[in-house]
């Protein structure tokens, strides 16, 4: 036979069951700022991926610096291109000019490096704020590119390409 039993915090105790039931619903606590910045000087963290391409990316507020390797932006990404994709995601959420940002990128070659950037980035602005999600998302910012190159096969001269074959 169970008996049930109230404690100090308004739970109630199934003494032969042993389990709780709550009398009165508990309200959320409210949301903390981020704190992971606070233990990281300062930063917002964020990595980014893309074919072998991967890049490491820290972003605070300032006066919209874009720094690539110790270099700015147009001195390491010379393609348009790549630029305006390392930049698409402060472009989505309006905070071009807001924030500092700083990019360790190592691997494959500028377009790769460009779009682990661009996810780099996704990923920062979502840590530094959960506002910014829906906005990133729509853009397909927070999408990690999963395409890679193939490899090649055995009995073929490339991953599709065949040696050439003569029927006499």
């Amino acid at each position: 036979m169970a008996e049930n039993q109230e404690n100090k915090t308004g739970q109630t105790l199934d003494i032969g069951t042993g389990s709780t039931t709550d009398k009165k619903p508990q309200s959320k606590p409210a949301a903390a700022p981020n704190k992971k910045a606070e233990a990281k000087g300062g930063y917002w963290w964020g990595t980014g991926r893309r074919k072998s391409s991967v890049a490491r990316v820290r972003i605070k507020p300032g006066e919209g610096k874009l720094i690539v390797n110790k270099k700015e932006l147009g001195d390491y990404f010379s393609r348009q291109q790549d630029q305006n994709a390392a930049i698409a995601p402060l472009a989505a959420v309006n905070a071009q000019g807001n924030f500092d940002v700083f990019v360790n990128v190592k691997g494959g070659g500028t377009t790769g490096q460009s779009g682990a950037t661009r996810l780099g980035i996704a990923r920062a602005l979502k840590n530094y704020d959960e506002s910014y999600l829906p906005a990133l998302r729509d853009g397909g910012h927070l999408t990690r590119d999963s395409r890679m190159v193939e490899r090649k096969k055995p009995g073929q001269s490339g991953a599709r390409k065949r040696f050439q074959f003569s029927k006499r």
